[in-house]
């Protein structure tokens, strides 16, 4: 399944600017509810308590269009479809504005240190007032749904303590209390996994945020140029970042430091460049190099050794992955081509991307789930070989089958256009044979350049 790889003069693929964003319907919004509504009844969930923070809001967001930001809230969801919103000082206006139908209730406990805490209340009393203390079976919902094989995953719950705390003294006591997560991210179930066309229009616009600030900054990656330049050209439209910002040249984590620096990129630096947004990220890791001769004496066979290698498995991905697969088939697609005990990669090769960069993954060593049309993947294959330099070119991608293409190309045909403007590039350019169940949103999909100072070479698959 390997191609020949040629490192060439590859023209840069076309970015598309002024694309503004695209909102939620109500409709979407509908379906959202009873997806989740219908996965409670078929595993038998009375309610559903709901967190979010900022950095956890991903599900709690899927149904009410927001998150607290600096607060704590809960949505509760009973199996009627009634909900209950439970919201600080700061949020209490949003109430107004969400996307579900909703009874608020105040609480001030979840507001930040100091704050006034008129119309306190115990959440005890909270809990017990909307009726959870009758539920028999209460599924608890954060971010994270566990996947351990010596635990029980059930069990684990990554709410603060508190929450947990008067979510148990106020149930009845025989009452179950389930981490619910994978009602709304397992792979095989979840509501979150797929999309629709509505949908994946709105996190297009992230996905084309990310590849076109990537390539942004792999252009301007000049000797002197510092990280913090690179850093502002990885932002974009005021949009908030799904992960930190990545521009590090030469050693990364001096003093445990994660962020650009006003560190200047040198001659012969590796460098990695990292941004995303809702619905897609864009990852580069190369050298600050012109050509071959310049590698490190150490790595002189970089190319073969690691780049080549890995951009056989980002194509093999790209064109074997297909709707129906199951994951574990995937899975050890990459493991033939790009095996784990040469490259040392540790990680699943692609999982899937939605509010947040990484939701969960289908994809493992023995997965019986199945990819199916509305999934969005992100590509991310990230090899450890010691003593080289590492190669990355992270894209984000979705499984379409043809109902959703159709769906997509008469609801959004602007971005039906950029859509078959990506696909051309990567099979009359890179000359790569993309599944005709993918539909690439991100505009630098399968765009490798391995030496930064080379603007005009990159990766292409050769014909053999």
């Amino acid at each position: 399944m390997k191609k020949e790889v040629q490192l060439t003069k590859v023209s840069k693929p076309m970015i598309f600017t002024d694309v503004a964003p695209t909102y939620l319907t109500d409709e979407t919004m509908l379906e959202r509810k009873q997806k989740v509504l219908e996965n409670m009844k078929v595993e038998g969930f009375d309610s559903i308590v709901i967190y979010a923070d900022k950095e956890h809001g991903g599900n709690f967001e899927y149904l009410t269009g927001f998150i607290p930001r600096f607060e704590e809230g809960l949505l509760i969801l009973d199996e009627t479809g009634e909900c209950t919103l439970i919201l600080g000082n700061e949020n209490l206006k949003m109430a107004n504005v969400a996307r579900i139908e909703n009874q608020l209730i105040h609480f001030p406990l979840f507001s930040l240190p100091n704050q006034p805490m008129d119309n306190e209340a115990r959440l005890e009393t909270i809990f017990a007032t909307i009726g959870l203390a009758k539920k028999r079976k209460i599924g608890v919902v954060g971010w994270k749904m566990f996947t351990t094989t010596e635990s029980d995953n059930e069990a684990y719950f990554d709410l603060p303590y508190f929450i947990i705390q008067a979510l148990l003294t106020s149930k009845n006591a025989q009452a179950v209390l389930k981490n619910a997560a994978y009602l709304f991210i397992r792979g095989d179930q979840g509501a979150r996994t797929t999309n629709n066309a509505n949908e994946i229009a709105h996190y297009e616009y992230g996905a084309n945020l990310s590849s076109s600030s990537i390539l942004k900054a792999m252009d301007a990656v000049e000797i002197g140029v510092t990280e913090a330049v690179l850093g502002n050209e990885l932002t974009a439209e005021g949009q908030t970042n799904t992960v930190v910002t990545i521009a590090a040249t030469g050693q990364r984590f001096e003093y445990a430091n994660v962020y650009p620096t006003h560190k200047q990129v040198k001659l012969g630096d590796p460098l990695s460049l990292t941004t995303a947004f809702k619905g897609g990220l864009s990852s580069r890791t190369g050298f600050v190099i012109e050509n071959a001769t310049q590698l490190p004496a150490n790595q002189q066979d970089y190319l073969e050794r690691v780049a080549k290698p890995y951009y056989q498995a980002v194509t093999a991905w790209l064109e074997t992955i297909k709707i129906g697969m199951q994951g574990n088939e995937l899975y050890q697609t990459i493991e033939s081509v790009f095996p784990k005990a040469d490259y040392h990669w540790h990680l699943n090769p692609g999982h899937l991307v939605s509010d947040e960069e990484w939701m969960s993954s289908p994809i493992y060593a023995g997965s019986d789930e199945t990819l199916k049309s509305g999934m969005i993947l992100q590509i991310d294959i990230i090899p450890s070989v010691a003593g080289y330099t590492g190669v990355s070119a992270e894209e984000c991608v979705a499984l379409a089958d043809k109902k959703l293409q159709r769906q997509i190309e008469a609801d959004y045909p602007e971005l039906w256009q950029r859509i078959t403007a990506r696909r051309s590039y990567l099979k009359e350019v890179l000359n790569i044979e993309l599944s005709e169940d993918i539909i690439p949103l991100s505009n630098t999909v399968g765009y490798l350049r391995p030496f930064y100072l080379a603007k005009e070479q990159a990766f292409r698959c050769a014909n053999l």
